[in-house]
C-alpha cells in the first residue's frame, strides 16, 4: 500500500481540494461542482470496498473507471467515454494535490488512463451558409439589429456563448477592433474584431440597444426586450430562429459558430498556436481537432474538383 501521513475523512479532502482550485487556480463554478461529484462518488466506491481514500492504489481507481465504463452494477447505463476522461483528469488532479501537501508519497494516478474520447467532429458551416445566416435578421427594428450584431461577433470572433452573453459595452474597442473576452475559469483574452462585425455592432450600439436600454445602467451589450443581459436561453432562441430562417434548421446550435469561426480561419492560412491563443484554450492538443475538420474539408474539395480523383 502507499505509504501515508496520517488518516482523514474523504469528503473534507476534498473540499480542501476544491477551495484550491477555486481560489488558487480561479476555475469555474461548473468546473468545480464536476469535480465535486466525481470526487464524491469515488469516496463512495471505495467505501464500499473498505478501501481508505490516501492508501487507494492504481488498481483501486482503475477499478472504479471500468466500473462507470462498464455500467456496474447493471442498473446503471456505462458512462460516456467523454465523462470518462473528465474524471480520470479529476482523480489525477485530485491525487497529484495530496501528494503536493504531502498526504500521500506515492501518485496512483501517474499512470491511470481512460478509455479514449471519442473523436466525433463538430458540425460546421460552409461560407455560403455562413452568409445566409448572417443575412437573416432583416430589417431596422432594435431585434433585427441586435441579433445581426451577435451573430457577426460569434461568427467574428469565435465566442463561446457564456462570452457573448457575458461580454459588456466596455469590452470593445470598435475603434480598434478588438474585444475583451472573459473564458472558462475567468481567463481573459483579446480577439480582433473584423470589420463586418464592427459595423454591425456599431448599428446596434447607435439604433438597436438604447431602445431596450434606456436611461438604465446596464453594462451588458446584448440586452433583450426588457434592457436586461441576454440568458443562454435567450441566445440560444435568437440562434434558432434565424438558423430556420436560413435554411439550417436541426444544422446548427451556438457553438456551431464557433468552430466555423475557427475552421475557416485554419483554412485560410491561419497558424494553430494563434488560433489557439484567439479561442482561449489552455492546451493547444483542444486546438488541433480543427486541423481534422480543415483536412476533411480539402479532402471534400479535392474529390469534388479534381478530375481524376473519383473513378
Amino acid at each position: 500500500m502507499a505509504t501515508t501521513v496520517d488518516a482523514r475523512p474523504f469528503e473534507p479532502m476534498v473540499l480542501d481540494f476544491l477551495a484550491y482550485l477555486e481560489f488558487e487556480r480561479g476555475l469555474s463554478r461548473n468546473t468545480l461542482e464536476a469535480y465535486r461529484s466525481d470526487l464524491l462518488q469515488l469516496g463512495a466506491w471505495i467505501e464500499r470496498r473498505g478501501v481508505d481514500g490516501l492508501e487507494a492504489q492504481h488498481a483501486d481507481l482503475a477499478g472504479f473507471l471500468t466500473d462507470l465504463a462498464t455500467g456496474d452494477p447493471p442498473e446503471r447505463p456505462p458512462v460516456a467515454n467523454a465523462t470518462l476522461q473528465r474524471k480520470a483528469a479529476c482523480l489525477r488532479s485530485f491525487y497529484r494535490h495530496l501528494r503536493r501537501e504531502e498526504l500521500i508519497f506515492h501518485d496512483p494516478t501517474a499512470e491511470l488512463r481512460a478509455p479514449r474520447k471519442d473523436q466525433r467532429l463538430p458540425k460546421v458551416l460552409s461560407r455560403d451558409e455562413v452568409a445566409r445566416l448572417l443575412a437573416a435578421p432583416r430589417g431596422t427594428e432594435p431585434a433585427s439589429l441586435r441579433d445581426r450584431a451577435l451573430l457577426e461577433l460569434m461568427y467574428a470572433c469565435g465566442l463561446r456563448a457564456s462570452e457573448a452573453i457575458g461580454l459588456e459595452v466596455g469590452e470593445i474597442d470598435l475603434a480598434a477592433g478588438v474585444l475583451r473576452a472573459s473564458g472558462k475559469g475567468s481567463k481573459e483574452r483579446l480577439v480582433p474584431v473584423g470589420r463586418e462585425a464592427v459595423a454591425a455592432v456599431r448599428v446596434y450600439l447607435e439604433r438597436g440597444r438604447p431602445v431596450f436600454v434606456g436611461v438604465a445602467n446596464e453594462p451588458h451589450l446584448f440586452v433583450n426586450q426588457r434592457g436586461t443581459g441576454l440568458t443562454r436561453q435567450g441566445l440560444y432562441k435568437i440562434v434558432q430562429r434565424h438558423a430556420r430562417a436560413a435554411g439550417l434548421d436541426g444544422k446548427m446550435s451556438p457553438h456551431t459558430l464557433r468552430h466555423t469561426f475557427a475552421t475557416h480561419l485554419l483554412a485560410g492560412g491561419c497558424d494553430l498556436r494563434s488560433l489557439q491563443e484567439m479561442l482561449g484554450h489552455a492546451d493547444i492538443a483542444t486546438t488541433q481537432i480543427y486541423t481534422h475538420l480543415s483536412a476533411d474539408r480539402l479532402k471534400d474539395v479535392y474529390f469534388a474538383a479534381h478530375p481524376r480523383a473519383s473513378a
